[in-house]
């Protein structure tokens, strides 16, 4: 992951980082798994990945988009539009959709949306907020951090 910018040295872009990087190795885990046909693995570590992502998109959406949405307007609104879009097939490996054929497709395609989309907060939204928050912007950030505490301390699936 990134770490060109040193956007790293702030312990929220930090934890946000740790919490890109866990969340990609339960893509590779859910790859792994389809290819073996594991479909109930698959919502497993689909559940997992809800678990880091739910406190992770609370810091951004309440966090740093704010703090960023007055300078990237369309880009937060693209990224928050993609977070629905994510949750929403997600939310699926606790449902009906299990036993439909066409899920665990539909959660790969969502899972290389959601690898697109670290990316774009790696490289885009991640150096942005150093460049552009002011202290107390980043005080609120942390704030809200805080507030959704971190999926990091539970153990993997």
């Amino acid at each position: 992951m990134c770490e060109y910018c040193g956007c790293q040295a702030l312990e929220t872009i930090d934890e946000l980082t740790r919490e890109h990087e866990r969340v990609v190795t339960l893509i590779s885990h859910i790859r792994d798994a389809r290819g073996d046909g594991a479909i109930a693995r698959m919502a497993e570590l689909a559940r997992a990945i809800t678990s880091v992502l739910g406190p992770h998109t609370r810091v951004e959406e309440r966090g740093l988009f704010p703090a960023l949405a007055g300078d990237f307007p369309e880009q937060i609104v693209a990224l928050e539009d993609e977070h629905r879009r994510i949750e929403a097939v997600l939310a699926e490996a606790d449902g009906p959709f299990l036993t439909d054929p066409a899920w665990p497709d539909r959660l790969v395609e969502t899972l290389a949306l959601l690898r697109e989309h670290i990316l774009k907060e790696q490289d885009g939204v991640f150096p942005a907020a150093l460049a552009h928050l002011d202290t107390e912007q980043w005080e609120a950030v942390e704030k809200v951090r805080a507030e959704a505490g971190s999926a990091l301390s539970r153990p993997p699936a």
